[in-house]
């Protein structure tokens, strides 16, 4: 007798199977997504510190060189080749001493033609106020004859007055008189006019014309000044450098030649990375060590000039006149940035590179280190300050983190 199959209860076992391979697929995937990556290293390998709770200070180290406190650019005031050489690099020399002579013959030519046109000028000039003392001479000699007619006219009239009145001389004659010494005088006082106005007309004339000669002297001393150029001079007194000419070789106008340090005083002078650019100001103060001692150093100029990343700061030594110091010396120099303050600091270290300080790897047991996201603030080159994720007696790997980028969790032997 045939079996009855009940097909029903076949299909149910079919499903009720499909259903748990893919429960335990889904497993499988979740956990292959959710399981935190780990990689294993050895302790030897690392760097472990302890993130802790003290004093912090803002400050930054940079290397500072000394320098004279003032200095001048020996500059070339007229073109030309170094002909002659007075003194070498690093001698003290004093003010006026000359350093080099230049020769440029174009140059040279191009003085004397303009010293000769400017004589040429004021010589002309000279003789246009000779002119005019002259026609000024000739008026005046005028004058006096006129006046000198007119006194004759005058003493004639006064005589044949009074024989008139006495009836001694003709009416006719009277007459003649009258119109001769009447004509005298208008004569005489429109000449007189006349050379009143011709002499205010030249002195202005004689005015502008000594002003025109003034400013043609002056041009003349200049341009003999200029000539003196070719000899470069000390401009003052000082130690000498930077400074190798050749001979025979040409320099150009406004080219610098040397510079002359004044012996005077030193200051210190750096080269700072950009990054400190918004935080370096004037008179902040650090130290730098000196035969064993602090000194104080103060900031007292900052140019804000980038060039290739870094910008120049220039500081004070207030205790300058207790210093055997000399040219050229380095020091390195702490500059405070802000006052101590006590908060929980993370130490430095090459993790940072590849972290940028938003996360680091947190020691949870001896052999276990997990990922975790953090936020830092202020740095110095000791520490960086901890805002936020770290807590004091966290123990941190500081050492680079470059083969461990994705992974979350170090296990450690």
């Amino acid at each position: 007798m045939d079996t009855i199959i009940n097909r029903k209860n076949s299909k149910k076992k079919k499903l009720a199977l499909v259903g748990i391979i893919i429960l335990i697929l889904t497993f499988i995937v979740y956990a292959s997504f959710t399981k935190k990556r780990a990689y294993t290293v050895k302790k030897s390998e690392i760097s472990i510190k302890t993130v802790q709770e003290d004093y912090f200070e803002d400050f930054m180290v940079f290397q500072a060189i000394t320098e004279p406190l003032n200095s001048i650019l020996v500059n070339i005031v007229e073109g030309g080749s170094v002909q002659e050489i007075f003194v070498e690099n690093g001698d003290f020399v004093q003010e006026g001493q000359p350093l080099a002579r230049l020769y440029n013959p174009n140059t040279e030519l191009n003085y004397m033609q303009q010293e000769t046109a400017i004589i040429e000028q004021i010589n002309n000039l000279n003789k246009a106020k000779l002119d005019l003392r002259n026609q000024e001479l000739s008026l005046t000699k005028d004058l006096i004859s006129i006046e000198h007619d007119y006194q004759d006219a005058k003493n004639q009239y006064d005589l044949e007055k009074k024989l008139y009145e006495q009836e001694i001389l003709a009416k006719n004659e009277w007459g003649k008189t009258q119109e001769n010494f009447r004509f005298q005088k208008e004569r005489m006082n429109i000449i007189k006019q006349s050379v009143a106005k011709e002499k205010q007309a030249n002195a202005i004339q004689i005015g502008q014309l000594n002003q025109s000669i003034s400013i043609m002297e002056k041009s003349l001393g200049v341009l003999r000044t200029n000539k003196k150029n070719f000899l470069i001079l000390a401009p003052l007194s000082g130690r000498l450098s930077s400074f190798e000419p050749v001979l025979g070789q040409s320099y150009t106008q406004g080219q610098t030649l040397g510079k002359i340090d004044v012996m005077k005083g030193y200051k210190l002078v750096a080269d700072v990375d950009e990054f400190y650019l918004n935080k370096v100001k004037k008179d902040q103060k650090g130290t730098i060590d000196f035969n064993g001692k602090k000194v104080q150093v103060v900031v007292d100029k900052v140019i804000p000039e980038v060039v290739k990343g870094r910008f120049k700061v220039e500081l004070q030594l207030p205790q300058l006149e207790n210093l055997d110091l000399r040219q050229g010396l380095s020091f390195g120099v702490r500059l405070l940035l802000s006052e101590k303050e006590k908060i929980n600091v993370l130490p430095k270290g090459s993790y940072y590179n590849e972290t940028s300080g938003k996360w680091i790897f947190v020691l949870t047991s001896d052999d276990k280190a997990e990922r975790r996201t953090i936020k830092l603030g202020r740095e110095n080159p000791v520490y960086y300050e901890v805002l936020e994720g770290l807590h004091p007696g966290d123990k941190v790997m500081t050492s680079g983190y470059q083969d461990y980028k994705e992974i979350e969790v170090l296990n450690l032997e």
